[in-house]
């Protein structure tokens, strides 16, 4: 994995590439990003470049012997730990490692949901045990084989837990040229006594921009449909592949058109919705396109507290907000956003579509039509 292949994020790879130029690598680093970041490329890629014999200015070279087994992943000094679903306690995760390469290889922005789906993993825990503890303290107690570093790209500590501390002396007291890598998410998750003993690297969500240009340029989509998905996933790369790989739907013209519906209270068409349209898209687009409405009405939030240099959108959403925000005021916007995340919550724990959209529809023709808000809006009319 080269810095090249990594979409966006040149701040942070500028960073880290100046750490290896000017001597200061620290053996333990926190790389923190969301979902979809490319943070668990950003590590591999930082240590590829380290551990490169013929480094260029901005990237290693990818040609020599240590590139090569980098971009396999089969580099005898490059380890790595993530969370499984132990069948036996005794497993670790050399048990799945095959399975992880390849996974990784064909998408280095996987989501834990994807490894679990590669792995079938059904409704089994995730966890990082103390099995696989001892078997880091095993691998990092030899010297490097072949590059300067010995390096152990560790996904996901958050489901350490408290086998974690099993690993807190040899963190702090590392054999020579050992190097650290943490990839997560959620800091506070992580137990504080690893993350006092790492340096923290934080990333950032990708940009819509960036998001959109992959898309256009790696998978061919229409600009207005990358942009839409872009959008979509909210920085999330992860996601945005996610929503491409299901079935093709204008998320923007169905809500829009629901929308209109509850505002002009048409019982009858409403209830087409729900049969016609949404109880048929399968779970995963339901979800889709609750999440894009959520983020369409913070889009309007923004656009109705009149900061247009903080709005990202294709010019027809923008037309459609800039309508709709003619008949919305900040609590009715707030009150949209809270159903549809309910919504989004109760489709995630499989909920009858037919009767959850119903009954959104039903509150959202309250919101708009009628102006009575749930309780707990912070706004007020």
């Amino acid at each position: 994995m080269q810095f090249k292949d990594i979409v966006g994020q040149e701040t942070v790879k500028a960073h880290l590439i100046k750490t290896v130029k000017d001597g200061r690598i620290s053996h333990a680093q926190l790389f923190l990003g969301p979902e979809g970041s490319g943070s668990l490329a950003l590590a591999l890629a930082y240590a590829q470049y380290i551990c490169c014999e013929q480094p260029l200015e901005n990237d290693s070279c990818g040609e020599c012997s240590s590139c090569r087994k980098y971009q396999k992943l089969v580099h005898p000094d490059l380890h790595f730990s993530y969370p499984f679903f132990a069948k036996h306690k005794e497993d670790t995760a050399l048990t799945f490692v095959e399975e992880w390469r390849a996974s990784f290889l064909q998408n280095p922005y996987l989501g834990l949901d994807e490894w679990r789906n590669h792995l079938s993993a059904d409704n089994k825990q995730a966890n990082i045990n103390i099995a696989e503890c001892h078997s880091i303290i095993q691998k990092l107690s030899l010297k490097p084989f072949e590059a300067e570093y010995k390096v152990l790209i560790m996904w996901l500590p958050e489901y350490l837990e408290k086998e974690g501390n099993a690993l807190l002396k040899i963190i702090e007291e590392p054999a020579q040229k050992t190097l650290f890598l943490l990839v997560a998410q959620n800091q506070e998750q992580i137990l504080n006594t690893i993350i006092s003993r790492t340096q923290i690297v934080k990333i950032p969500k990708q940009s819509n921009e960036d998001v959109c240009k992959f898309l256009v340029e790696k998978h061919h989509l229409s600009e207005e449909k990358a942009m839409q998905l872009a959008y979509l996933s909210n920085g999330n790369l992860q996601a945005a592949l996610t929503f491409m790989t299901h079935e093709e739907n204008d998320y923007h013209d169905l809500l829009s058109n629901w929308l209109r519906a509850c505002y002009g209270n048409q019982g009858l068409r409403l209830v087409a919705f729900v049969d016609d349209d949404f109880s048929k898209m399968g779970r995963e687009n339901q979800k889709n396109l609750l999440r894009y409405g959520i983020n369409l009405m913070r889009e309007c939030m923004l656009f109705l507290a009149e900061t247009p240099g903080l709005i990202h959108l294709s010019a027809k959403e923008l037309e459609f907000i800039s309508n709709f925000s003619k008949i919305l005021n900040l609590a009715k916007a707030e009150a949209i956003a809270n159903e549809l995340e309910k919504a989004h919550y109760h489709i995630e724990r499989n909920a009858n579509p037919k009767i959850l959209f119903l009954d959104v529809s039903l509150n959202l023709v309250k919101i708009l039509k009628f102006n009575t808000l749930p309780a707990g809006t912070q706004h007020i009319l």
